[in-house]
Parts: C-alpha cells; sequence; structure tokens
C-alpha cells in the first residue's frame, strides 16, 4: 500500500561486506539465558521514547539509528518487502484482449499485493545493508478469474460466487494447469540514500515488474508519516505479450498510528495513480483515511478514464469529464473492492474480495547455496537469537555486524574504491526503472530455471 520500507533506516543502515558473517556461527557456540518477551504495549513505549527524539526531523529514513533487538521483527526487510503477497493476481495482468480488462487485471494485483497490511500487524523487519540480496521463487496456479468473465456478473454477491477465495478457477472442468513460475530479486544499491533495485519476472507469460523501493518518513509527536522517496516512482509493469505495453504504478503516502493508544495501525491518506500510455488508459485512486469523528473507514474510490499522455493534467477524480470515464472504482482497501462500468452505472462488481486471501509462500534457495550477503544468511544469527528470545544476545550480534559494515565502508573512502551493485546497473536511475547486469541476468535464469548456485563476488564489499 505504501511505499516500501526495505530502504529505511530506523536503525543504523551499514554497508555490506563480503565477510562471512559469523554471527550464525556463533550464536550456538554457548548458552544463553531466554529472556522476557516485550509485550506490545511496553515495545510501543519503548519505540515512542526513541522516536521523540527525532520530532521536527525532516526525514527520520535518513537517520541512523540502532533499535534493539525487541523492537524489530526476526526477517530481512529485502525479504518482507516484495508486493508479490498474492501473486496469482500479478501474473493474470495482461490475460485479457481488452484494454480497460487489462487495467482492471492491474487493479487487482495492486489492492493484493500487500496483504501483509491487512493479514498482520505493522512491524519493523531489519535494515537492509549495502550490496546485500535476496532472491526467491513463488510456483502460482494460473487461476484467476478472468475479467471479462467477471464482468458479465450483474451483482457483487454472484460476483462473489465468482472468485472463490478470490482464486477462482477459470474453468472448474478444465484439467489442472502447470504452476506458473514467478522469480524475485533485489539488491540494496546505495546507503546515501538507503535505495534498493528489484525485478520480478514471469517469462512463461510475458511479465516484468521492476523499480526502486526508497521512503522517506518524518514523526509528527503522534505518528509516522511514510512517503515515497525521490528514487522511488513507483512500480514498473511491462507486458512483453502486449507489444512491451507499461503500466507505471506510484505509491500513496501512508500513516502509521497508534503509538500513543498503544496499537499500531496503518492508515492512507492520499491520492496515486496507475498511467498506461500505450493504451492511453489511467486510473486515479483516492484512499480516505478518517471517516466521520475521526474513525478509520479504509475507504477508497476511483476512477479510470481516457488521458492524453502528452498532456496529462488530471490529477484528481472531480478533474476527469465523465464523457472519459470508463469505470469507477470502490470499496474497502482491508476488506473488499468493486468497479462499475462507465461514469454512472449504479452496478457494482466484486473485483477482489481481501477476507479469504493470505501472503503466498516463498520458494527460498537452501542455506548452503546462500551467499554471505545473502538476506536470510546474513542476519542468520540475529534471526535465531530473537526467535530464541536471547534479546541482548541479538543486539550484540546485530551491533557487530552493524560496525563490522563501517569498517568496509571506512576503507572504501580511505582506499578511493568505488562501491558498484552486482545485479543492477547503477545504485539508481532517473527513470525509476532498474536494469540488470550481466551478473543480474544470470541470477535471475538461474531462478527461472531452479538453479540457485552463485559466485561470490571478487568486488570489495559487494
Amino acid at each position: 500500500m505504501m511505499a516500501s520500507a526495505s530502504s529505511g533506516s530506523f536503525e543504523d543502515s551499514p554497508d555490506a561486506s563480503t565477510t562471512p558473517s559469523t554471527a550464525s556461527d556463533s550464536s550456538s557456540a554457548q548458552p544463553h539465558m531466554q529472556e522476557k518477551s516485550p509485550d506490545d504495549t511496553s515495545k510501543l513505549r519503548m519505540f515512542l521514547s526513541i522516536l521523540r527524539k527525532f520530532i521536527g526531523v525532516a526525514d527520520i529514513a535518513s537517520v541512523r539509528f540502532s533499535l534493539p533487538a525487541q523492537l524489530l521483527e526476526p526477517t530481512p526487510n529485502l525479504e518482507y518487502w516484495n508486493y508479490l503477497d498474492q501473486p496469482d493476481t500479478f501474473i493474470a495482468i495482461g490475460d485479457s484482449d481488452d484494454p480497460l480488462d487489462r487495467m482492471l487485471e492491474v487493479l487487482r494485483f495492486w489492492f493484493t499485493k500487500d496483504l501483509k497490511y491487512v493479514k498482520g500487524k505493522p512491524c519493523k523487519p531489519y535494515n537492509s545493508t549495502l550490496g546485500e540480496f535476496f532472491r526467491c521463487n513463488w510456483e502460482v496456479e494460473d487461476t484467476a478469474p478472468p475479467i471479462s468473465t467477471i464482468k458479465q456478473q450483474t451483482a457483487p454477491s454472484s460476483a462473489a460466487s465468482s472468485v472463490k477465495s478470490g482464486t477462482a478457477s477459470r474453468n472448474s472442468t478444465a484439467a489442472p494447469k502447470k504452476p506458473v513460475r514467478v522469480s524475485y530479486l533485489t539488491e540494496q544499491t546505495s546507503h546515501h540514500p538507503p535505495v534498493s533495485a528489484f525485478i520480478v519476472d514471469c517469462p512463461e507469460k510475458g511479465i516484468t515488474a521492476r523499480g526502486f523501493d526508497q521512503l522517506s518518513a518524518k514523526f509528527t509527536g503522534t505518528s509516522i508519516k511514510v512517503t515515497p522517496g525521490e528514487h522511488n516512482l513507483g512500480i514498473f509493469i511491462t507486458l512483453a505479450k502486449r507489444d512491451n505495453e507499461q503500466y507505471q504504478l506510484t505509491h500513496p503516502a501512508a500513516h502509521l498510528g497508534g503509538l500513543l493508544r498503544g496499537s499500531l495501525s496503518v492508515t492512507v491518506g492520499d491520492q496515486c495513480y496507475i498511467t498506461c500510455a500505450k493504451t492511453r488508459i489511467k486510473t486515479i485512486l483516492h484512499y480516505i483515511e478518517e471517516g466521520w469523528l475521526g474513525k478509520t473507514q479504509n475507504k477508497v474510490e476511483g476512477v479510470i478514464f481516457r488521458y492524453d499522455p502528452e498532456n496529462d493534467n488530471k490529477n484528481r477524480i472531480r478533474d476527469v469529464p465523465e464523457k472519459d470515464i470508463l469505470a469507477r472504482i470502490s470499496g474497502n482497501w482491508r476488506e473488499r473492492l468493486f468497479f462499475s462500468l462507465g461514469p454512472k452505472s449504479d452496478t457494482q462488481t466484486l473485483l477482489i474480495d481481501l477476507g479469504p486471501l493470505s501472503v503466498a509462500p516463498k520458494i527460498l534457495p537452501p542455506l548452503d547455496k546462500q551467499l554471505p550477503n545473502e538476506s536470510l544468511r546474513f542476519w542468520s544469527g540475529v534471526t535465531n537469537a530473537i526467535k530464541s528470545r536471547q534479546f541482548s544476545r541479538a543486539t550484540s550480534l546485530k551491533q557487530e555486524l552493524e560496525e563490522r559494515q563501517r569498517e568496509k565502508a571506512k576503507q572504501r573512502e580511505e582506499s578511493g574504491t568505488k562501491w558498484e551493485p552486482r545485479f543492477f546497473t547503477g545504485a539508481v536511475t532517473p527513470l525509476g526503472r532498474p536494469e540488470l547486469t550481466e551478473d543480474g541476468k544470470e541470477a535471475l535464469q538461474g531462478l527461472q530455471e531452479g538453479r540457485w548456485e552463485l559466485k561470490e563476488s571478487l568486488v570489495t564489499g559487494a
């Protein structure tokens, strides 16, 4: 929903090293006493006391400060953020021959990509380190119902029956299809500012998504406002089988609230846009943060319309002429989303029901095939300590990793060595669309073929 936090910096965000982490080796060297796990209220009280130091700071995401391990989720940021919480909706983009249907397919993906917000509570994973990377696959059933079939429904209730668990079969009598493989590769490409590049690839369906993750965060005293960073221009989806039709999906701002009342929650109160210059179709989504008397409604409304890519000046729903409107979007972004065709139709059709859905499991590389700067291996010692409730030890191990990376950064600075990403060409690009290096292409090809072996990089600090 909001911009990915994989590049944020609520703790020290050190540079990564080629030196294998000793954290995982030392975590079992001797027994350690378990500590009492703090409850959510205690965590929030501690977190709030740290954040109060940053009232008035323009961007706390760029400030380095270290959080104790008991405040962290035992998972790396690069693993946690991927926009593929329901990859079956991703592989369905481009199935329809109709341009409006394809925009609706993109929207269905958009509303399912962050199920972790809907199904779980906000958390703080480990920050990414320079050169750290993560890769995985998904094996996906190609069963998302065609938009053209859903459009034939005349009421939400009948539509719901055709979207069982949000992933109904296209044809209940058809033989099961071979699962479709979706691959994901991401790497932290910059430390100042903290930025990570990512690519999602599904060659079988001819779909690719890419972008840069970077956020800006400001603590207001009662909540944290999170916005996309300057290099985060959104998610770019390309459909190779539709003449390389490209969609740009921008991120709205979000608020992390509930700090004072002891119950964290994410709200969204902003506008975002999905554009496709080739089909000349644009979507404006307006998230409504608060309802009457301050009660959160989680409502979203939107409009899909014809636009001129050379004169893209319609940025509010009310600015769009009715003659250009192709469809309207409405609903609750935590529950059910609907669309209606034309500018004034009273007939709403279910686009997606998030209620029955859950975050899809990843296929991860075996631990013995992971490199030292691969997320799961790099943070394994800290993760093991947190999971065994050895929080003091976890904090100590985390600080050792951070200090080691700072030393590596200092050595590069003193020697005048320039660090370069391994899998992506350059730290950032002005167009917001990262490109793969030869190593990146080879790694992605290996994922598609189910090969996990990778050579260790000889570049210092990569």
